[in-house]
């Protein structure tokens, strides 16, 4: 197999495996089992774990990546909701999810919702009856189908009993093929409005869809759950998803402003482009600056509404293309001024999401990516750094949604050079609306023979 077959074989994103449970029912023993080391953190006190963390794990052969998650406090107010943000949070990008269960306790009714939630995402669900040290615990295991998730498979995941065949049966519910990229493309196309509150996102909804979908009122933060809405536009069908507003960092927010945080953040996983809608008639804020990180990091198309452009005036234009140029880093992204309110323009959006969708979809050929690289390097090699000058033998692109392009080098390129050939590949192949992403492999060097 060439360099580029493989990168191109090993580049397909590995499928994802969540473990997910209450809390100290032994998910991170249970991850660090299946690693085979000591990698996530436990502790006999509930609640140690409260971010997903992910880990690259294998089992014959097979890789995969498993997500560690929070638990879930049964005590704590509001509980049901904050199990439904939770698993919706963990199970979005999961292809299997892992469900703990604490045998010597047995199923309560956290464990009850979390199975409701589990049925209407559709992923393939594996019981896993924890803390089953021997065969009493295989006996108590058995009352663990009355969850109606199927066969439970008793496990110890402090001594290691039973880890083999839950494995097996993990791969059994793997997808065949690793997903090329996080995002299914099936099925209408999947566009989020995000932005902060009340900068006009349920307006546009309503506007879109021409009719009255979605609350629209004065007071910030009248969307808190994401709303999908089916949308008929030139003569496509659209999935338009309206989300919460972020009103802060997520791990500085409170109350139902966290799990709004959680949800938006999820739908942004889950669409395909990410409209962002910014205030024109107001400064841009720091604000609106992560909002539009947090799209690029997800790998997601980009377009920028700037809204209520009703309300601009010709001095306001000028600071606009101001702050544009001193604080944007995404010149890349289409750009459309509209009016939610009067409808001014609004029908541009549809024209701008298709042109990020082109963007993000786009596959350049090995043979003419190479041919591009040559010529690049020929004209601005990298610069001689410590006498040493690294050189690209060879590229390819082994993914789409977003592009990822992948450099097979003598030596470390710079951050600039990479951001010089990022810049210089938008302008031979477009890539408009798109993150482009760029990696590297750094070829070993040979030792001298004696």
């Amino acid at each position: 197999m060439s360099d580029a077959d493989s990168a191109g074989s090993t580049a397909a994103s590995p499928p994802v495996v969540a473990v997910v449970g209450r809390p100290n029912v032994g998910k991170s023993t249970l991850v660090n089992r299946v690693l085979g080391r000591r990698e996530a953190v436990v502790e006999d006190v509930p609640g140690v774990t409260r971010d997903r963390v992910t880990y690259d794990a294998e089992w014959r052969g097979r890789r995969f990546t498993l997500v560690d998650t929070g638990g879930w406090d049964p005590d704590a107010k509001g509980f049901m909701a904050r199990v439904a943000s939770q698993a919706e949070v963990a199970v979005m990008a999961a292809d299997v999810v892992l469900f703990v269960v604490d045998v010597t306790v047995g199923a309560t009714d956290v464990d009850d919702a979390v199975v409701r939630i589990l049925r209407r995402a559709g992923k393939p669900v594996i019981l896993v009856a924890n803390k089953a040290d021997d065969l009493r615990g295989d006996a108590e295991a058995a009352s663990l189908w009355s969850l109606g998730l199927g066969q439970p498979y008793p496990v110890s995941a402090m001594h290691g009993r039973g880890t083999g065949d839950l494995l097996d049966a993990v791969l059994e519910a793997l997808p065949e093929t690793p997903r090329e990229s996080g995002v299914d493309t099936a099925g209408p196309r999947r566009i989020a409005l995000v932005g902060k509150p009340n900068v006009g996102k349920s307006s546009l909804l309503n506007r879109l869809a021409g009719e009255e979908r979605a609350v629209v009122d004065e007071v910030a933060g009248t969307t808190i759950d994401p709303v999908d809405e089916l949308v008929e536009l030139g003569g496509k069908t659209w999935r338009f998803i309206d989300t919460a507003g972020i009103r802060r960092r997520v791990r500085y927010a409170v109350g139902h402003e966290f799990y709004a945080s959680l949800r938006t953040t999820a739908a942004i996983e889950r669409a395909e482009v990410v409209v962002v809608l910014l205030d024109a008639a107001q400064p841009l804020s720091e604000q609106d600056l992560r909002i539009i990180s947090t799209v690029v990091e997800a790998g997601r198309g980009l377009v920028l509404a700037f809204n209520k452009w009703d309300l601009v005036d010709e001095e306001r234009r000028l600071r606009l293309e101001k702050e544009l140029d001193r604080q944007l880093r995404v010149q890349w992204a289409p750009r459309v001024n509209i009016s939610a309110k009067t409808g001014w323009h609004v029908d541009r959006i549809v024209r701008a999401i298709e042109t990020s969708l082109e963007g993000w979809t786009t596959r350049v050929p090995t043979g003419q990516l190479n041919a591009f690289l040559g010529r690049l390097v020929a004209a601005h090699p990298h610069p001689v750094r410590g006498g040493k000058q690294p050189r690209i033998l060879f590229g390819t692109q082994p993914q789409t949604c977003p592009p990822k392009f992948l450099l097979f080098t003598t030596g470390e390129l710079e951050p600039a050079y990479c951001r010089f050939i990022e810049r210089r590949l938008r302008e031979e192949f477009g890539f408009a609306g798109s993150p482009i992403v760029i990696s590297q492999r750094v070829r070993p060097k040979r030792k001298r023979r004696r």
